[in-house]
Formats: structure tokens, C-alpha cells, sequence
């Protein structure tokens, strides 16, 4: 069971790995430009199209989970059905964000609480990246099907083609056409489009022969797509108090000033590369509890599950001991700033917490969408932030300025591990 945990957890931790590097090289792009405004202005245009593109996240688990369960049904027609339902909402969810592009920004920008200087030059990067949905959503729902077919490496391929192909776009536009935010924001729209085209090419490539499986008949079953639609319902509500409870923080870091803003932002690539290590095994849990949960079988389910959390803690274990060693050479690659770099140094301590308190989560996260018990993730994500995150900053944390906001923020993710634990019960072990 190690082996199959690793064969497919390995691949996604490769291709995860690509997505935080990305990001660092970004803000260490704007960070060597000598402007604490250009490293804020990523950080809230990365905020906002968080929040629009995660949001649509759900397309992606929602997809890994029922086909994983097919897969385990060794039901082709259905797993070629799920991929077409995931793509056409794709489609349309791209087009629906390009019209509603100019509401968007207008809510965005007043609810992030940035200078006017920052908020101008965000603007800019949002006007040009948000051409990015159709192709972004879609990749989406592709990377969801490949994760729940059990196959790893294709993402993979992908994913690393995507984020390689982002930085050298980065690269050249700022530093051979000596643009500054306008070409983070291109680079980041071309690769989206470059990476779907090469996606389609894999799978016709891997899975052109199931071409034959497709039906409009099952396309035209309302109650599967209905079924399709409730799940994924469930996964945007908890997907979408996520990126609020992330982003408000975000926009908290801006109100206490350029400083903080950049610090944060710095610190929170720590965070960001931790995740998305773990979420190889989460996206290995989604294969795997989506299999079994689709054979019907309990003893690999729940050998499984106690596998992948013998892994989450020894991976959060290593990762702690290198942001103790490691961490404050990492803040000083990100960033030639004195001010930013002595700020961040005086908070360091707050990132050594997260991969301890925050490990449980992401695993968790996975069995639920393998399981496609989405009832239970959106009810933990309620739960995290409107009980916990949010009274517990404005009533107690508050006065505590900005370590208060990364109290409340350590507290919110220890939380909901905690929440999925307790309702594992009720809707995975029975």
C-alpha cells in the first residue's frame, strides 16, 4: 500500500513543487525591482484571482472524486461522462468571469484595502491575467480526471510544463522587454493556454481510445448531472470560505501598511510550499478513497488512511526542522529589501507552526473528495470560519496587530483538521 500512496503521491508533489517556485520567482522578481507597491500589487492580484479561480476548485476535486469512484466501478462510460459534464461547466464558467470581469474588479479592489498606488498597479495585472479563466477552469477539470484514473504522472507533466513554461514567459517580458507587473500577469495567461493545449495532446496521446465511450445520452441524464452539480455545490461553499478566510487576510496584512503586506506575503510562501507538498498526498488519498470507496472495500479504505497520516506527520516533521535552519536564508533569496527582510525576520517564528497544525487538513481534505462526502467538508469549513476564525480576530485577537492575524490564521487550519477528524466517523469509517 506504501508503494501505491507513493507512486501516485510522488508525481503530484513534483508538479506541486513547480506552482509555490513559481510564485517565489515571482515575488522575487518584484522584490529585485528595488518596489515594495510591485511586490504588494502581486500579492493582491494573486488574492483576487485566488478567490476567482479557487473558487472554481471545486470542479477539479468534485471530478478527481467521482471518477476515482467509477474507476473503482471499472465504469468507462461514466468516467468519460464525468469528464465531459466537468468540461462544458468549465467552459462556461470561464466566459461567465471574462463578462463579469469589470463587477469583479470593482468588488475586488474596494474589499482588499490597499493603497491607491498598489490597487493601480494590481489593476493592471488583473485586466490582462483575467483571460486566463476559460483555459485555467478547464485545466481544472483535466487535471481532476487524470487524479481520479489514477494516473499521477500525466498531471504531472503538466503541471510542471505549465509553471515552466509561466516562468520563462516571466522572465523574458520583464527581463528582456523590461516590463514589471504587465508581464507577470502575461506570462501567467499565455502558459494557461500553452498548458491546455498540451493537455488535450496528452490525453488524446494516453486515452483517445475512450473516445468510443462517449454518449450524448448520458450527457442528457439529468439526475447524474444534478448529483454532479449537488457534490461540487458543497465543495465551492467550503472552497469559497477558504479563499474569503485566506484572502481576508490578505487584505488585513494591507491595512496595517506596504510593510506588512510584503512581509506577509513573503512569509505565506512558506505556507504555499507546504501545501501543495502535502496536497500530493491529498490528491493520493483522493485516487486512492475513491477507488475503494467505488469497489466497496473497507479494510484497504481504512489501512489507507492510516498510512497517509503516518506520512503527513513525518513530512510536516521534516519540513519544521527546515524552516528552523533554513528560514531566514529563504526570506533574504525572496527579497533584497532591508526593511521587508527585518520585518519578516521578527515573525519568522509564526511559519515554524504551520506544518505541525496544518498537516491533518490536507489529508483530510483528500479522503472527503475521494469519498465525495462533501456535506461534511463544507459543514467543518462553516465551522472554522464563522464560529472560530472571524469572532475569534475581531473579539480577541485583534488588538494583537499582525501577529494576531497569524494566531487566528494558525488557529482557523488547526481547526478544521481537528473538525474533519471528528466527522470522519459519521461519514468515512461508516
Amino acid at each position: 500500500m506504501n508503494r501505491k500512496i507513493l507512486r501516485l503521491a510522488i508525481p503530484n508533489i513534483i508538479s506541486n513543487i513547480s506552482v509555490p517556485l513559481l510564485g517565489m520567482v515571482d515575488v522575487g522578481l518584484m522584490g529585485h525591482i528595488g518596489s515594495t507597491t510591485a511586490i504588494g500589487a502581486i500579492a493582491i492580484g494573486a488574492m483576487i484571482f485566488n478567490f476567482i479561480f479557487w473558487a472554481f476548485g471545486f470542479l477539479r476535486m468534485g471530478t478527481s472524486g467521482f471518477t476515482a469512484q467509477a474507476y473503482g466501478k471499472r465504469d468507462l462510460n461514466e468516467s468519460v461522462a464525468i469528464l465531459s459534464r466537468s468540461v462544458i461547466l468549465a467552459l462556461a464558467s470561464g466566459i461567465f468571469l471574462i463578462i463579469l470581469q469589470g463587477p469583479i474588479a470593482i468588488i475586488g479592489f474596494k474589499l482588499c484595502g490597499a493603497g491607491d498606488e498598489v490597487v493601480s498597479m494590481a489593476s493592471t495585472y488583473y485586466y490582462i491575467r483575467i483571460y486566463a479563466a476559460p483555459a485555467t477552469i478547464i485545466l481544472y477539470a483535466l487535471l481532476g480526471w487524470f487524479i481520479g484514473m489514477q494516473n499521477a504522472k500525466t498531471p504531472m507533466l503538466i503541471a510542471v510544463f505549465v509553471n515552466v513554461i509561466n516562468i520563462v514567459y516571466s522572465l523574458f517580458f520583464i527581463k528582456v522587454l523590461g516590463m514589471k507587473v504587465e508581464g507577470i500577469a502575461l506570462g501567467s495567461m499565455l502558459a494557461q493556454y500553452t498548458g491546455l493545449l498540451f493537455a488535450i495532446v496528452l490525453w488524446f496521446k494516453y486515452y483517445g481510445k475512450l473516445i468510443k465511450y462517449f454518449s450524448i445520452s448520458k450527457l442528457k441524464d439529468i439526475k447524474a448531472f444534478k448529483n454532479f452539480l449537488y457534490v461540487n455545490k458543497d465543495i465551492f461553499i467550503r472552497t469559497l470560505l477558504l479563499i474569503v478566510t485566506i484572502s481576508f487576510f490578505t487584505s488585513e496584512s494591507a491595512r496595517f501598511g506596504d510593510t506588512v503586506l510584503a512581509s506577509n506575503t513573503l512569509l505565506y510562501q512558506f505556507f504555499i510550499f507546504f501545501s501543495y507538498f502535502m496536497d500530493g498526498f491529498a490528491y493520493a488519498a483522493e485516487s486512492l478513497v475513491g477507488k475503494y470507496v467505488g469497489a466497496n472495500d473497507k479494510l484497504k479504505l481504512h489501512s489507507t488512511i492510516k498510512l497517509l497520516f503516518k506520512w503527513g506527520f513525518g513530512i510536516a516533521l521534516a519540513f519544521t526542522i527546515i524552516y528552523l535552519c533554513f528560514g531566514r536564508m529563504l526570506i533574504t533569496l525572496l527579497t533584497n529589501d532591508i526593511s521587508i527582510i527585518q520585518f519578516t525576520n521578527t515573525n519568522i517564528y509564526l511559519i515554524y507552526l504551520l506544518p505541525i497544525v496544518t498537516f491533518a487538513a490536507f489529508l483530510w481534505d483528500g479522503i472527503y473528495v475521494g469519498a465525495t462526502a462533501s456535506v461534511a467538508m463544507r459543514n467543518s469549513m462553516l465551522i472554522a470560519t464563522l464560529i472560530l476564525f472571524f469572532p475569534l480576530y475581531y473579539l480577541v485577537l485583534h488588538q494583537y496587530n499582525n501577529t494576531g492575524l497569524w494566531i487566528a490564521f494558525l488557529l482557523f487550519l488547526a481547526s478544521r483538521g481537528i473538525l474533519l477528524q471528528v466527522f470522519s466517523r459519521k461519514y468515512i469509517y461508516k
